[in-house]
């Protein structure tokens, strides 16, 4: 019930035009009160609208007294160590290198080239032996949203 009416909140905050491409990806409640919301936007999350976001949460709940008055409240964006969770998250991740494990545990790591509401398509290397000789073909794979148990953006240092 509480999450319900965070979720609330947080959707009328997001008709707001500062916030108009922000987005819930996760909100979680512990036993022991902390509350935690993952936001994103179309163009990323900002700090300052984390900040903002979470002042306006944390005022709602202190004059609504849902929690009480012990709780901790921590909102931020999902970082790289988070998967990749809603369809709307992929198209501003078009042109990076993504590690994607389907439903049957593959893990395919590729560029990621296309994505639309119902998949993405990873573009890879693959490499095959013919006799002695290694041949290498670039290959295009469609997931389709249901078929991603996980997807991770890649970090390069090259």
């Amino acid at each position: 019930m509480i999450e319900e009416q965070i979720k609330e909140w947080l959707l009328v905050k997001f008709e707001e035009p500062e916030y108009s491409d922000c987005f819930l990806i996760e909100l979680s409640i512990s036993p022991s009160k902390l509350v935690d919301i993952i936001i994103d936007a179309d163009n990323g999350v900002t700090f300052e609208q984390c900040q903002r976001i979470s002042r306006h949460i944390e005022n709602l709940l202190d004059t609504e007294g849902v929690l009480g008055d012990e709780y901790t409240l921590e909102v931020g964006s999902p970082g790289l160590s988070r998967s990749l969770k809603l369809a709307r998250q992929y198209p501003r991740n078009i042109g990076r290198t993504l590690e994607v494990t389907d439903t049957e545990g593959v893990k395919t790591t590729g560029i990621l080239t296309a994505s639309d509401d119902e998949k993405i398509v990873i573009e890879f290397e693959d490499v095959r032996k013919e006799g002695k000789k290694k041949i290498k073909e670039t290959v295009k794979r469609e997931f389709p949203f249901e078929k991603i148990k996980s997807a991770f953006v890649q970090i390069s240092f090259k």
